[in-house]
């Protein structure tokens, strides 16, 4: 394959640069406490400086992975499949969607929104960033918001998003976990002054799995 021919099928979503995938636990939101097939995908512009998973921003690293193999891999262990980078919309996600459905397995996707919305999804879990927000589209989709707060400036930024949001979105607040113990009096605080709103913990560090 030339380099040409491997960059056209990247392009069009064939090969994903895959960081790591694995089963295990959602730790997070709506589906907390279920098993699921994690596939990460490398590449990421948007910059948190508190990420916790740096090494998937640049796409490079990661080795083009074919779709049909990620697709066997993950249904060997889960009907349910979480998409997460990275940011996975950098790439074109029809391929992988449109085969993991022909499994007949639920398809989420953990996403900033910052890029155009592809693919075929049963749980879009948007959890948007101030340095590269969302596209408009992806507010009228999202079934659940994850607002990660790291500082008090965090809920201001939480409720601008929260407005953009279809009626029927479930709302979190998320402690950044170096911060949890200092933030988290004050999401308790505000969701109970607030109670649209949900308290999202990374419940899979404290369980001490991936």
């Amino acid at each position: 394959m030339t380099r040409r021919e491997r960059q056209d099928l990247i392009d069009a979503g064939h090969l994903l640069p895959l960081m790591e995938e694995f089963y295990t636990i959602q730790g997070e939101g709506f589906h907390k406490g279920t098993a699921a097939y994690f596939v990460r995908i490398g590449g990421c512009d948007v910059g948190c400086h508190w990420c916790d998973v740096k090494e998937s921003w640049l796409a490079e690293l990661h080795p083009p992975t074919a779709t049909t193999q990620i697709v066997e891999n993950a249904i060997k262990y889960s009907n349910t499949i979480v998409v997460t980078g990275g940011e996975p919309l950098m790439w074109d996600m029809e391929p992988l969607t449109n085969q993991l459905k022909t499994k007949r397995v639920q398809t989420h996707i953990e996403t900033s929104g910052a890029y155009k919305l592809t693919g075929q999804w049963d749980w879009i879990c948007l959890s948007p960033k101030k340095m590269k927000l969302p596209t408009d589209e992806i507010y009228g989709k999202a079934h659940e918001l994850k607002c990660i707060v790291y500082n008090k400036d965090d809920f201001k930024f939480a409720e601008e998003q929260a407005a953009q949001v279809n009626k029927d979105c479930i709302l979190y607040l998320q402690p950044e976990w170096s911060k949890r113990d200092k933030m988290m009096p004050q999401i308790v605080d505000y969701v109970m002054a607030n109670p649209k709103w949900k308290v999202s913990l990374q419940t899979h560090k404290y369980l001490n799995i991936p």
